[in-house]
């Protein structure tokens, strides 16, 4: 779920802050995978916003479960955001200390992380579609 893919966010963000003095464009790399995250969640709850709105108000009690599950989704885009922002708010040499696990990503693992976060964005989730048509 959301906390897993955070986890693997902070692993990733970790991974890019350990290894910027051996390339500097690492530093871009981080700052723009928060930026994109950031984003990503801004849009989901944009989209919810605007499915709340496209609902025919005549379905009674259905709306007012959609709201609650609206509810639930800014909640959570909200809780995404507020990690984000403490990231941002954290200097890189200090982000290294906040690690969740004592267990550092290697190379592989990073590239293994960019693949699944990858595969979790709308286009690579609809790149089938894509293909048939």
């Amino acid at each position: 779920g959301n906390d897993e893919i955070q986890q693997l966010q902070k692993a990733l963000l970790d991974y890019l802050d350990e290894n910027t003095e051996t390339d500097a464009s690492l530093v871009f790399s981080r700052k723009f995978y928060i930026a994109q995250w950031f984003r990503d969640t801004t849009m989901e709850t944009e989209k919810a916003i605007k499915s709340q709105k496209d609902e025919d108000p005549s379905e009674g009690s259905h709306h007012s479960k959609d709201v609650e599950t609206t509810g639930q989704i800014m909640h959570r885009a909200e809780s995404r955001k507020m990690f984000l922002r403490s990231i941002i708010k954290t200097a890189p040499s200090q982000f290294s200390t906040l690690k969740m696990n004592s267990d550092t990503v290697d190379y592989e693992d990073a590239c293994l992380i960019v693949r699944y976060l990858a595969s979790m964005r709308p286009f690579a989730q609809s790149f089938d579609i894509y293909l048939t048509q």
